[in-house]
C-alpha cells in the first residue's frame, strides 16, 4: 500500500518503521525543517510541508496515496488533515491520533475519520483486558462501520471448552476473528476448538454486543 503520514514526531516516525518493515511504500508530510530525519526512517520519502494545507497535499498527489495517517500531535491539525484527505482527495482509509480523549468525540465520519486511535484509550483497554476474564473488553472502534474490535478471555472452566468454532452461534454480524492461546495467535478455521483461558478477538457492532455475552456462556 502506499501510505501517507502527517507528523514525523516519534509517533509517526515509529509508524513508519512499522509500516516499511511490512514492504509497503511510505511518506512522511513534516513542517518542521528541523525534523526532516531520512537517516532515521530508511526507505521512507519526505515531504517538508504542512499537511495541513491543501496546496501541499496537491503537490504531493495525495490522491494517489491508499491510506492518510494523521498522526500528530494537535487534534486539530489531525482533524484537518483527514478532512482534507477525505473529502478533497478521496483516500480510502484515513487513521488519526486522538491526542486528548476529551476530544474523541470529534474524530468519526462526519471529519473524515475511518479509525480513531486514543493511545490513553487504547492503554486503559489493555489494562482491563489483562485483568478481566469473562468481560468483554472493547479495544478499538472503526468508525465508519460503526463496528468495535472487542476482546473476551474464556475462564478455564467455560463450558465452551472443545467446541470447534463452526459450532458457536455468533449473533448476526459479529466475527471472530483471532484466538490468542498462550504463546500463539491462531486464524480460527471451523474444526479448530476453543479451549479454557482462550482470549478472542471480535469484530461486532456495538447493538450486538449484548448476544455475544449469551452466545459466549457468559453472565453479565
Amino acid at each position: 500500500m502506499k501510505v501517507a503520514i502527517a507528523g514525523a514526531g516519534a509517533v509517526g516516525r515509529s509508524i513508519a518503521r512499522e509500516l516499511l518493515t511490512n514492504a509497503h511504500e511510505v511518506t512522511l508530510f513534516e513542517r518542521k525543517a528541523d525534523h526532516i530525519d531520512p537517516d532515521s526512517v530508511p526507505g521512507a520519502s519526505w515531504i517538508l510541508a504542512d499537511a495541513c494545507e491543501l496546496s501541499r497535499l496537491e503537490e504531493a498527489q495525495l490522491q494517489t496515496f491508499d491510506v492518510m495517517i494523521a498522526a500528530t500531535g494537535d487534534d486539530k491539525a489531525n482533524l484537518v488533515v483527514s478532512l482534507l484527505a477525505k473529502t478533497e482527495f478521496a483516500v480510502n482509509r484515513v487513521v488519526a491520533r486522538v491526542n486528548d480523549p476529551r476530544n474523541e468525540w470529534l474524530f468519526g465520519e462526519d471529519w473524515g475519520v475511518d479509525v480513531a486511535v486514543s493511545t490513553p484509550r487504547l492503554l486503559a483497554s489493555l489494562v482491563e483486558e489483562a485483568v478481566s476474564v469473562g468481560d468483554l473488553v472493547r479495544l478499538m472502534t472503526f468508525r465508519q462501520g460503526q463496528a468495535n474490535l472487542v476482546e473476551l478471555t474464556l475462564p478455564s472452566n467455560t463450558p465452551l471448552a472443545g467446541k470447534p468454532v463452526r459450532r458457536l452461534e455468533l449473533p448476526h454480524d459479529v466475527a471472530l476473528v483471532t484466538i490468542l492461546r498462550g504463546g500463539r495467535v491462531i486464524v480460527p478455521q471451523s474444526d479448530d476448538p476453543i479451549e479454557g483461558d482462550d482470549e478472542l478477538i471480535f469484530i461486532a457492532p456495538e447493538e450486538a454486543e449484548g448476544a455475544l455475552y449469551e452466545a459466549m456462556k457468559i453472565a453479565r
